[in-house]
């Protein structure tokens, strides 16, 4: 184990031991994928430090469950994170009551953005690819594409491309098969 630099976004240098104007760091296997949470431990845990008050961070709110604060790396500016407290390591682990905190609170903060940018909208999505740790991202976006997958983008950045749509019988065996799959679940 030792000292890995770690992003709070995706981009081709998230695992950058190189980065040396970053402060924040944190010790992972090198062996275990960030995504997967596997032996990464809480104390580990880079937003768990941060939510601990053991690392820094520029902290737009905070109460008794949850934390917004800037990304270090962010798409754009005001790109803010908001994370629970206490270590879920997946967004579908949250229990509803916390997940609904983390959405209210990424909405205050959208409404702000709007206001303080003047942009028209503003993107909130979990991804967790780089820090196992449950965590929304609350984007102001100032071009169409600041937030987009590549499939938007074979025309190009200036255009919105539409991925081909599946055919309607591969569309109906999805939606039974995640309507079933839900069922088993309630």
């Amino acid at each position: 184990m030792h000292a890995k630099h770690v992003h709070f976004t995706g981009n081709d240098k998230s695992n950058d031991t190189s980065a040396a104007h970053c402060p924040i760091r944190m010790v992972v296997q090198d062996s275990v994928p960030l995504i997967s949470g596997g032996g990464i431990t809480v104390s580990d845990c880079l937003f768990c430090k941060i939510a601990s008050g053991a690392l820094p961070a520029h902290i737009l709110h905070e109460d008794d469950e949850i934390m917004a604060f800037l990304d270090l790396h962010p798409i754009r500016k005001g790109h803010a994170l908001v994370i629970p407290k206490a270590h879920y390591t997946w967004f579908e682990d949250l229990p509803v009551p916390l997940a609904t905190r983390i959405t209210s609170c990424a909405q205050t903060l959208a409404r702000s953005m709007k206001r303080l940018y003047g942009v028209e909208r503003v993107a909130m999505f979990y991804t967790g690819i780089h820090v196992a740790h449950a965590h929304a991202h609350v984007v102001p976006m100032f071009h169409i594409h600041d937030v987009t997958s590549a499939f938007y983008l074979s025309d190009g950045t200036e255009g919105f491309s539409t991925p081909a749509p599946l055919p309607a019988s591969e569309m109906a065996e999805t939606a039974e098969a995640l309507r079933r799959e839900v069922l088993t679940q309630s």
